[in-house]
C-alpha cells in the first residue's frame, strides 16, 4: 500500500505530524485533564491504544505517537535504532509539545523505553505503567519476530517473507483468545509494519547489540503499575516480578487468560485499572 493510501486510512482528525531528525511523526492528542503519554510495543502503532484512549481521554489527555522505524513515522535517515536514540527523539518529542510533566506507560518495547525515560527524565514522570515491558534481556526469550531477524536468509529476504499471514500468526501469538484477532486488526498490523522502510528499519533494530540497564530500575522511585497477560508468549509472566522486586514503589497486576497486550485483549478492564491506579494516593508496595 502507498504512503497516500496509509495516511488516508490510518489518520483521523487527531492525527498530527512533527518533525524531528527529518522524520515525520505521526501522534495524536486527545481528551483534557492530566496527561499521560503512551508508547506502543515492536511491529506496533499507537493505534494499539485505540480502546484505551476512548476510556481514557474522558479523564485525561491522552498523547500517543508512532514511535520511529513504526506505523506511518517509518524509518529514520541515520539508522539508528539504539535506546539511546529512542530515549533522545522522545525527548525531543516531549519538549516540542511542550509536556513539563505527564504520566507515562508503555508497552513491551514501549515499557522499556518508559522506564528508560523515567530513569533518566524523572522530574517529567509523575506515574509510570509498564504493559509486558521488555528490558530483562534473556536469550532464551527473545520474542519470534527478533529470532528470524536475525537469520541471515530471513534477513536478506524480509520484503517477501513477511507476508500477511506471517503477520497473522504473530498478531494471534500476542492475544491468548485468537477468535478476538478479526481481519481489520490483522490487516493494520500489516499494512503499517509494511510501510515503505518499515521492514528494514525492523532489520536495524533486531540486529542492535543492546545493553542491558535494569540495574537502573532500582533507581526509579516513580509509582509503577506494572500490567502483565500471564499467557504471554512473547515475555514470560515472572518477568513482571522481575520488575516488581527492583522498582521501588510498585504493584502487580496480572492477568489470566491474557496474551502480550492486555490494552487489546481486555480494554476496558485494563484501562480502568490505570484509571483506578492515577487516582490513587498514598505510598504503596505489594
Amino acid at each position: 500500500m502507498q504512503l497516500k493510501d496509509l495516511l488516508f486510512k490510518y489518520t483521523t482528525d487527531h492525527s498530527r505530524f512533527l518533525v524531528i531528525d527529518h522524520m515525520m511523526i505521526h501522534y495524536r492528542d486527545e481528551g483534557q485533564g492530566p496527561t499521560i503519554l503512551l508508547l506502543h510495543g515492536a511491529f506496533s502503532s499507537l493505534h494499539t491504544f485505540n480502546e484505551w484512549n476512548k476510556i481514557l481521554k474522558n479523564k485525561y489527555r491522552v498523547v500517543r505517537l508512532d514511535l520511529m522505524g513504526f506505523g506511518l513515522t517509518g524509518p529514520n535517515d541515520n539508522g539508528d535504532y539504539s535506546m539511546e536514540n529512542f530515549i533522545r527523539v522522545l525527548k525531543s518529542f516531549v519538549q516540542i509539545l511542550g509536556l513539563d510533566q505527564f504520566h507515562l506507560g508503555g508497552s513491551s518495547l514501549g515499557g522499556w523505553l518508559a522506564w528508560e525515560f523515567a530513569y533518566r527524565f524523572p522530574q517529567k514522570v509523575d506515574k509510570l505503567i509498564l504493559i509486558n515491558a521488555a528490558g530483562f534481556l534473556e536469550e532464551e526469550n527473545i520474542p519470534l519476530p527478533f529470532k528470524l531477524a536475525r537469520t541471515p536468509i530471513f534477513n536478506q529476504m524480509i520484503k517477501y517473507v513477511v507476508k500477511k499471514t506471517i503477520i497473522e500468526q504473530f498478531v494471534k501469538q500476542v492475544y491468548f483468545d485468537s477468535s478476538k484477532v478479526n481481519e481489520a486488526i490483522i490487516n493494520r498490523y500489516y499494512e503499517l509494519f509494511s510501510r515503505e522502510g518499515n521492514p528494514e528499519a525492523f532489520l536495524k533494530m533486531a540486529s542492535t547489540v543492546f545493553s542491558d540497564d535494569s540495574g537502573h530500575l532500582h533507581h526509579i522511585h516513580n509509582k509503577t503499575l506494572i500490567m502483565w497477560g500471564r499467557e504471554d508468549m512473547w515475555i514470560p509472566v515472572h518477568n513482571a516480578y522481575r520488575f516488581h522486586k527492583m522498582l521501588l514503589h510498585s504493584k502487580v497486576k496480572v492477568y489470566p487468560e491474557v496474551g502480550h497486550i492486555p490494552m487489546e485483549e481486555i480494554p476496558e478492564i485494563s484501562a480502568n485499572d490505570v484509571i483506578q491506579f492515577l487516582e490513587e494516593e498514598g505510598e504503596f508496595r505489594f
